[in-house]
């Protein structure tokens, strides 16, 4: 038992790391942008043939600035939603496998937890970047909405895999 105690050590720290890697690159582009002349924004981003544009918004609210007028819930959906999955996240390393799904919810918790930052820290999350083509044009957001979205759509992909799988399964009985 001792041995496989050692095991869920090693995946949750492996895990936590990803987690701890996310927040924090995003965090120190946050603090990049944050310390720059806020008149030098927007802005082509050197090498991109102006297909990245680097900004400097402040956002209160949900994505879009939804909400923004409800600070409190802003901040409390987020932290509750965080929560469950960290507490879903870490009942999972107890066991083997389900890697993707362990990968998915560490992209989201990491966003997550620098944009709760953000929001209890400095008041609004910064968002700092947008890709100039089709209609993303409009759309400005940071490395942690990018995990948070990459993370939610492996999650996607994970529960209808496992739907999928569980079907074959099923039909061959």
């Amino acid at each position: 038992m001792e041995r496989e105690e050692k095991w869920i050590a090693i995946r949750t720290l492996i895990f936590v790391g990803l987690i701890t890697a996310v927040a924090t690159g995003d965090q120190w582009m946050k603090h990049r942008v944050e310390k720059q002349d806020p008149e030098s924004f927007p802005r082509p981003l050197a090498g991109t043939k102006d297909r990245i544009w680097v900004y400097r918004n402040h956002n209160g609210g949900f994505p879009f600035g939804f909400m923004e007028k409800h600070e409190e819930l802003v901040r409390l959906i987020p932290l509750t939603l965080t929560s469950l999955l960290t507490g879903s996240l870490m009942e999972m390393m107890k066991s083997k496998g389900r890697k993707l799904e362990k990968l998915a919810m560490s992209l989201i918790i990491g966003g997550s937890l620098s944009n709760l930052y953000d929001r209890y820290v400095r008041g609004y999350v910064v968002d700092y970047f947008s890709l100039r083509f089709g209609p993303l044009k409009e759309v400005v957001f940071n490395l942690g909405d990018i995990s948070i979205f990459l993370g939610s759509g492996l999650h996607v992909f994970c529960s209808f895999g496992g739907t999928v799988h569980s079907m074959t399964n099923h039909s061959a009985d």
